[in-house]
């Protein structure tokens, strides 16, 4: 029997169970997406029709503007291919010091796409681009045939763009299948060699990500019948040293209508924060139910976050 998330977590401090303080916005811009990858947690695809509109654009604008020095990060689906990425992109520039693009990066080399590296230099986003691996087969049996060829023209328009070195570019790796990332410090070691060998490219750092037991994942995992046994690795490799900075302490996730989530996984499962009276709380309102000493909600995907060097949006949480 695999322990309840919760437990384990009280296990090593019951004050691990609450929001801390609010660091990071991650605003969900939709599920549409040009790929159809297989560890996809929210199911993206052309198909997408959760598609964040102007007037919660509007609102988590103002949010920032009131609350400087949160660090905004755009996610999806493919964030680029909402219709009013560029109006998001521009009310925000002057809110946030930090923002974050999450981007697949094939987008980029799509045609009539062509113009999203310079637009995000131009308004100063920080790229992070997942590329699951720095060989060919490997990305494209999770991502889709000729996805890695995209990746690495994209990548080097970046980089004559000054990403990666005077603008910060951020890889992401995660794993091809149920299993937990190796060392992120030797990784990022690898793939920077690799990478530089192989296409001249380079970037700043790079982030391991553990797939979560969600969505498109969960039904692979359902299908070979391994679900069980890969929230047991999870369970089994629970890391007490990465209990205290798991990501939802400090960061709350607002899916397309607004409503907010302790992070993007739980907005997957649809299970949003809420106020004391159990309403789900909406980005408008989240200054009212300020966030200080909240409970965080946990289910046993949270496993992923802590297991081994931990995972987070940004990376291992040790090493």
């Amino acid at each position: 029997m695999i322990p309840g998330f919760q437990e384990r977590l009280n296990s090593v401090n019951p004050e691990f169970g609450f929001f801390e303080a609010l660091k990071t916005l991650q605003v969900n811009l939709g599920d549409l997406c040009n790929l159809h990858c297989s560890h996809c947690h929210i199911n993206a695809s052309l198909r997408g029709s959760k598609i964040m509109g102007r007037n919660i654009m509007r609102e988590i604008a103002g949010f920032l503007t009131q609350h400087p020095g949160i660090t905004l990060d755009a996610t999806g689906g493919c964030p680029e291919m909402n219709p009013d990425f560029r109006y998001f992109s521009e009310i925000t520039l002057g809110c946030s010091q930090r923002r974050l693009l999450r981007s697949n990066l094939a987008i980029m080399a799509e045609p009539g796409w062509e113009w999203l590296p310079e637009f995000c230099r131009q308004h100063e986003l920080i790229i992070i681009g997942s590329l699951p691996c720095y060989l060919e087969e490997n990305v494209d049996r999770q991502r889709g045939n000729g996805v890695y060829q995209k990746c690495i023209q994209v990548l080097k328009r970046l980089n004559t763009l000054g990403y990666g070195t005077e603008t910060e570019l951020n890889l992401v790796y995660n794993p091809g299948g149920a299993y937990i990332p190796g060392s992120e410090k030797e990784l990022e070691t690898a793939y920077k060699s690799e990478l530089l060998r192989r296409h001249g490219i380079r970037f700043n750092n790079l982030f391991t990500i553990t797939n979560a037991p969600v969505g498109r994942f969960k039904k692979h995992l359902d299908a070979e019948g391994s679900y069980t046994d890969y929230l047991r690795l999870l369970a089994e490799r629970f890391n007490p040293a990465t209990a205290g900075t798991i990501m939802c302490r400090t960061l709350i996730s607002v899916d397309w209508q607004g409503q907010v989530y302790n992070c993007d996984f739980n907005q997957a499962l649809g299970l949003p924060v809420t106020a004391k009276d159990g309403r789900a709380i909406n980005i408008s309102g989240l200054q009212a139910a300020w966030m200080s000493d909240a409970n965080i909600r946990f289910s046993d995907h949270c496993y992923c976050c802590t297991a081994g060097e931990g995972s987070s949006c940004t990376g291992a949480l040790v090493q």
